[in-house]
């Protein structure tokens, strides 16, 4: 991809700033550098190639994916503040030109959210994710991946908080019961993400069974097994 994303670049680089095909090598090659994982230099292309979008494109969906881009790189080089702005930006405005249950709002909402739990913005993942998951589970149906990632990130959000309430862990492993019991039927015993949640409710049963043995009083002092990253 990276070579491609060069070849296109090198082709169309004497063309107008105004040429669309230009504009788009450029995007062809700040991908192929992220994915190659050279984030530094991707950023400046990424970044440039949003700026021509917003110039000329009068396309609100080819500025998002392009601020997106740049979010993502964001993210990566160490700046996941400034990564987290952009996505409240990109998921405010799916949901005012798209609405609330449109796969592509959902799926931006998701790295929003997943965002906010690796920043322990506990209680802003929750919410989101509260209110991301009736309008995928309507719009997309329960046994969907992006509905089943959006329980099984929210479950995440609820147990890894430090300050989770016994309320929250019942929460959490319901719906860890509810995605295991998805994925087995609809992926598979096998499947990565069937295993990945038999762990993360195995891990979520534990820790209920500390907090059980656990008195009051020694609740800030209790262990907490290793978290279960976000879908």
């Amino acid at each position: 991809q990276l070579a491609l994303g060069w070849a296109c670049w090198k082709m169309y680089l004497g063309r107008p700033e105004t040429d669309g095909v230009r504009c788009m090598s450029m995007g062809a090659l700040g991908s192929g550098l992220g994915t190659n994982k050279r984030f530094a230099e991707a950023l400046p292309v990424l970044e440039t190639h949003l700026a021509l979008n917003r110039r000329y494109s009068s396309d609100e969906n080819s500025v998002l994916v392009a601020l997106s881009g740049v979010a993502i790189c964001l993210e990566n080089v160490g700046r996941p503040d400034e990564s987290l702005v952009i996505k409240r930006d990109i998921y405010a405005r799916r949901v005012a030109t798209l609405g609330a249950s449109h796969p592509e709002t959902l799926r931006n909402g998701m790295n929003l959210a997943i965002l906010l739990v690796k920043l322990k913005l506990w209680d802003d993942a929750k919410s989101l994710l509260h209110k991301l998951l009736r309008p995928a589970q309507r719009s997309l149906g329960a046994d969907n991946e992006t509905t089943l990632n959006i329980q099984f990130t929210l479950s995440s959000a609820l147990w890894n908080n430090p300050n989770y309430t016994r309320d929250d862990l019942f929460e959490a492993e319901t719906i860890l019961q509810d995605v295991l019991q998805r994925r087995r039927r609809v992926f598979g015993l096998a499947h990565p993400q069937t295993r990945k949640s038999e762990l993360a409710l195995a891990r979520m049963r534990e820790i209920t069974q500390q907090r059980a043995r656990a008195s009051p009083h020694a609740r800030d002092n209790r262990k907490r097994s290793p978290r279960v990253d976000s879908a």
